[in-house]
């Protein structure tokens, strides 16, 4: 499995310190939670990384708690738009340079916005993913916002019942 992706380097080569961590993924679960629960870690400290179109045009990533799900409002808000709608996932990989279940907040294709949920902040380390699916990265948020110029606001709701 490789473990050295993009999103490694560019952290590694800015001197932030991280943990590498890495399972064998399910393509049928690509989740947070299974990602979280192969780790053993507290699933609310896993974070999933989601591509979003704002007005039609802007892409923007966030980076949003395994167990919750993203607030298009909230998003567009926090970046000063009207409305944000999730991309089609056949436009991740061509925008990002990632696939599903693989999706990092860092080393995209572009330097596209990304808002980190202020939830982040209540952790020491938070987990994303290191770009390839099955490889994790921990480091601490205030790193995270550092290395993207990330802004942080309330972007998650807890997920309803279907």
């Amino acid at each position: 499995m490789m473990t050295t992706t993009n999103a490694i380097r560019k952290l590694e080569g800015m001197g932030i310190a991280l943990e590498v961590r890495t399972y064998e993924p399910d393509e049928d679960d690509l989740s947070a939670g299974r990602a979280a629960a192969e780790l053993d870690l507290d699933p609310g400290r896993v974070f999933k990384t989601l591509v979003a179109r704002c007005d039609g045009r802007d892409v923007v990533l966030a980076c949003i708690p395994g167990p919750e799900e993203l607030d298009l409002k909230r998003l567009a808000a926090a970046i000063g738009r009207k409305k944000a709608e999730m991309v089609h996932l056949s436009e991740v990989r061509p925008l990002t340079g990632y696939v599903r279940g693989g999706v990092s907040p860092v080393g995209a294709r572009k330097d596209y916005p990304l808002v980190l949920d202020e939830s982040a902040l209540a952790y020491d380390r938070i987990c994303v993913s290191a770009g390839s699916r099955g490889v994790q990265m921990l480091l601490a948020p205030a790193d995270l916002q550092r290395a993207t110029g990330a802004k942080v606001a309330r972007i998650a709701r807890e997920r309803t019942a279907m």
